[in-house]
């Protein structure tokens, strides 16, 4: 008879719909998706710890921690290595390069979460999370999310930016420009009828064309 074999190919989340739950073991003891209820959080995968991209991302995340709670953000890092391992990384991590990790990371021996995730891709590796991130809201919903290789590391004020912006979004209605940064200009939505097209240009905002006008969020 043959052994039933373990499916961990990866099964992608998509945008907007409700972040895959998870409950896991993590260097801060038992946490789950709920947990995160009300505020965002970036979920972040690893390939492996004790290695020195992952090492370059945990010292930039940890240093930005206070920039992502003041924008009511919390972290959240993950790799298939136990507790154990995390431990020691993130005790060696101080002990060599002065930097306290200040967020919880989960263990994912069984792969079950990084599976769920995505995040095991067998094109790159059978048995390690690619850098793959995710942003997810208060409510629980799947709003980012980002794939990096093994090879090279993440920007971390990137996702900083992202999320400014996709709060930012949410708050006034609007879109955000390539590369955009909080003072900026937003774009606002583009008519949705011919007459709405018409008014357009009256309507006060920094119009370029009919469909392509920005706004001060002052304004």
């Amino acid at each position: 008879m043959e052994t039933e074999q373990t499916d961990v190919r990866p099964v992608m989340p998509q945008l907007n719909k409700p972040a895959p739950n998870f409950e896991a073991k993590t260097t801060a003891g038992p946490k789950k998706l709920d947990d995160y209820k009300g505020r965002w959080l970036v979920l972040f995968s690893h390939p492996a710890d004790f290695t020195p991209v992952c090492t370059t991302e945990f010292i930039a995340f940890a240093q930005a921690h206070d920039r992502f709670q003041a924008l009511n953000c919390d972290l959240l890092g993950l790799s298939i290595d136990s507790t154990f391992a995390h431990i020691a990384w993130v005790r060696n991590i101080k002990e060599m390069f002065g930097v306290e990790i200040p967020f919880p990371i989960i263990e994912d021996l069984s792969m079950k979460v990084a599976a769920a995730y995505g995040m095991i891709q067998p094109g790159a590796s059978d048995t390690s999370a690619v850098r793959a991130t995710f942003l997810i809201d208060p409510e629980g919903k799947l709003r980012a999310m980002v794939y990096y290789p093994m090879s090279n590391g993440r920007s971390v004020d990137e996702f900083l930016r992202l999320l400014d912006a996709l709060q930012t979004s949410d708050a006034h209605g609007v879109a955000t420009p390539e590369n955009w940064r909080r003072g900026e200009k937003v774009i606002v939505p583009p008519p949705a009828t011919a007459e709405e097209a018409e008014k357009r240009a009256a309507e006060g905002y920094d119009c370029t064309d009919w469909y392509f006008c920005k706004k001060d969020l002052a304004a």
